[in-house]
């Protein structure tokens, strides 16, 4: 015969730890816009790793790696525009899992940290980018001088 008080198993269960539920609509609803926020990136680290369509990458390291350079270099954008699709379809499938998935609200929070964190991954990558553009558009002026240069020629019967 056991001494003392009968323990409630069922509490005991959850003792020191966050019992898990199923996502209410209104908690769902603060994730969503806790992903779609603008500023939802500012002041967020790049998570170290994360998993991609069943990969694990070590997505900071990799986006380290590419931001120092300048430009994306010709022998990596290849993969870092096959990296950004990966990122985005990562998003997306994760989004949707918060947005109608029978998850609990510490999962769906799990996966707001990382969407947060691949757009964060995403806006470093795409920032690079921008420097392509200008690069083209140096490279259009080139060509248009060019052009020009041969129009003068001709008409002035320089050929």
């Amino acid at each position: 015969m056991a001494l003392g008080r009968r323990v409630d198993r069922s509490r005991v269960a959850f003792a020191g730890r966050r019992a898990t539920h199923r996502m209410r609509e209104s908690e769902r609803k603060q994730l969503l816009a806790r992903i779609d926020k603008e500023t939802a990136t500012v002041g967020t680290s790049i998570p170290d790793e994360v998993e991609v369509q069943g990969e694990t990458i070590e997505l900071a390291s990799f986006v380290f790696d590419v931001k120092r350079h300048d430009t994306i270099p010709d022998d990596l954008e290849t993969e870092v525009e096959h990296a950004k699709q990966s990122l985005r379809r990562e998003r997306k499938q994760r989004r949707e899992r918060i947005e109608d998935g029978d998850i609990s609200y510490e999962t769906g929070d799990r996966e707001a940290d990382v969407i947060i964190g691949i757009d964060r991954a995403l806006h470093a990558l795409e920032s690079l980018g921008e420097t392509n553009i200008e690069a083209e558009e140096r490279a259009r002026e080139t060509a248009d001088k060019k052009r020009w240069v041969s129009f003068v020629q001709s008409a002035l019967g320089n050929s």
